[in-house]
């Protein structure tokens, strides 16, 4: 260890390090530096545009999300949601609204800003409740249980009245759009919400999209108020999750803790009938191969190159935060290193994340504990082994990275989806694409075989070293060969195709016909979603014979109608109940 002792060279190293630090703190100047000489905002993809020019019909949208859009057109985006949601805002006259990032007494007034034919509201979250809802409520309970990390869960009792608290408060807010025609809500930050909305007289359809996974019956159990929560989000028309393991989850969550039973994905309890379904989020792949394209010659990519020093490169993209696996992601760089000197760097780009949560601080000095160690270990003052960013990067320098990597490490302890693991795939050369080290525990898991990425455990070290080993060594046409049916898949089912879906659906509880002018059906209101299905053209023929038949009732409760399906039966339940025959 003299050489990390040796002053002078210590000195030479922190100035080639703060070089190359430097380049990459640069390239977001570069990107906007770029942007300033044309200052039209950024087109649409061609895909993009498909979708948006087919929606003719599109519903004029409230959407509800902890965070907004930038809506800055000389920035590229820095996330899916906000690549989906702009042209949904801008060309169809959506509002999308969020925080403002600022707190108040809850009396300061929406400020809302003209993006296109659409609109951003941002509020002001009230003091008094908003720490115990995000830090407390939201982030120490809600994210680590979902998270299947119960362990993590720590709050005050307090916290729960908190987190209902500011759900009230959005549900006030948005209470002057109940005009338009439906509100989709987002993410484990709102679970309420949709029943505040409903309790003001909110009588549209209200669609409701997790983005994190769900968990377990056992772990949801240790959960405060549990059930009232799951309640309160059947007053949602729909529920969006990411992959089949949450919406399996969710469904025995369900049956455990409310008694109740998903069937044909449509869930029917006291409050209404809630459609169940899986909305895997996708991305968008020809922005991030445009990206990767146009990085090639970029001062950063250069730089990164040459502090490589002849090693391969692996990448990770995080939030710092302990779901994300970052810590066993680096006890295995250190078992490849010890195994292979010098023969691969990881650059590991931690966005800073919850910073004031005691969890995350602990958190990162536990994964920058580790980064030092590792370079103490295998480094010299010339080569660090490990490329530490705890900064922020667009979605422009991201894909310039990911190209350059030989290997993406994607090794989340559990996450929804996981959108880095696409983007690294859409970013790589096809003639020469790298390898995606990816956990069983990623929802893009539910999407990529074992043939395609390298799967492994998330919690192994020796698992996930091994198979960046592999990685970095694999043949060129193994690596064409497992890379192409993964770009297949994301080219087929883009963020534009999971808004677009949503939507879709979610449109399906509008209502379509004023039940008095279907007055055999009874009062109320008939929607697509609430229409029978039948098997056989001659079970529809009866059901409508019976259902234009004046004299034909309900039998008893307990006995049977012969030839009456149990779709017709439910409906006519329904009918009969809200007409009062």
């Amino acid at each position: 260890m003299d050489r990390i002792n040796n002053a002078a060279h210590a000195a030479a190293s922190t100035m080639q390090h703060a070089a190359f630090d430097q380049h990459l703190r640069e390239a977001a100047q570069h990107c906007t530096q770029e942007s300033s000489a044309d200052p039209s905002p950024c087109p649409c993809s061609a895909q993009q545009k498909d979708h948006i020019g087919e929606a003719t019909q599109q519903p004029k949208l409230v959407v509800i999300s902890n965070r907004v859009a930038a809506f800055d057109p000389l920035q590229p985006k820095t996330g899916g949601l906000a690549a989906a949601l702009e042209p949904v805002v801008e060309r169809f006259g959506a509002v999308w609204m969020g925080s403002s990032g600022n707190l108040g007494d809850g009396t300061e007034p929406l400020d809302i800003g003209q993006h296109g034919e659409g609109q951003v509201a941002k509020l002001d979250m009230p003091r008094e409740h908003y720490s115990g809802y995000y830090e407390g409520f939201a982030n120490s309970i809600l994210w680590p249980a979902l998270h299947s990390l119960p362990d993590r869960m720590a709050a005050s009792a307090n916290h729960y009245e908190s987190y209902q608290e500011i759900n009230k408060f959005l549900a006030g807010a948005a209470f002057q759009f109940r005009d338009r025609d439906a509100i989709w809500v987002h993410d484990y930050h709102f679970l309420p919400l949709g029943a505040g909305l409903h309790k003001l007289g909110v009588d549209k359809p209200i669609g409701f999209f997790l983005h994190t996974p769900w968990p377990a019956p056992d772990v949801m159990a240790r959960v405060p108020n549990h059930r009232q929560l799951m309640h309160s989000m059947l007053d949602y028309d729909l529920l969006g999750f990411q992959t089949n393991w949450d919406l399996n989850n969710f469904r025995d969550c369900l049956g455990t803790h409310l008694g109740l039973e998903v069937e044909h994905g449509v869930v029917v309890s006291s409050r209404r009938q809630t459609r169940c379904q899986k909305f895997p989020i996708g991305i968008d792949h020809k922005q991030f191969a445009q990206y990767a394209s146009e990085s090639l010659a970029k001062p950063y990519i250069a730089s990164l190159q040459k502090k490589l020093n002849g090693a391969k490169l692996a990448i990770g993209v995080d939030r710092l935060d302990y779901s994300k696996g970052i810590d066993a992601r680096i006890e295995a760089f250190d078992k490849v290193l010890t195994d292979q000197p010098r023969s691969i760097v990881l650059l590991q780009i931690a966005n800073p994340s919850r910073t004031e949560i005691e969890a995350y601080k602990s958190y990162k000095r536990k994964v920058e504990s580790l980064v030092k160690r590792v370079n103490d270990e295998h480094g010299t003052d010339e080569w660090r082994p490990i490329l530490y960013e705890y900064n922020a990067f667009t979605q422009a320098q991201l894909a310039g990275l990911y190209r350059t990597a030989r290997v993406g490490v994607v090794t989340p302890v559990r996450d929804g989806m996981n959108l880095v693991a696409k983007e690294y795939i859409a970013a790589q050369d096809p003639d020469d694409p790298g390898v995606l080290v990816l956990s069983k525990s990623a929802g893009a898991a539910e999407d990529f075989n074992h043939n395609e990425a390298l799967l492994v455990d998330p919690n192994s070290p020796d698992e996930i070293a091994t198979a960046i080993s592999k990685a970095a060594n694999m043949p060129r046409e193994e690596r064409i060969q497992r890379w192409r049916p993964m770009m297949d898949k994301i080219e087929a089912y883009t963020i534009h195709d999971w808004s677009a879906d949503f939507v879709r659906e979610l449109d399906k509880s509008r209502v379509t016909v004023p039940a008095d002018h279907f007055r055999h059906l009874g009062f109320g209101w008939i929607n697509e979603t609430q229409m029978p299905s039948y098997r056989t053209a001659a079970e529809l023929d009866a059901a409508l014979k019976r259902a234009m038949d004046r004299h034909w009732i309900l039998p008893p409760t307990g006995s049977s109608v012969s030839g009456a399906s149990p779709e017709s039966i439910a409906i006519a339940s329904v009918v009969g109940t809200r007409s009062g025959s």
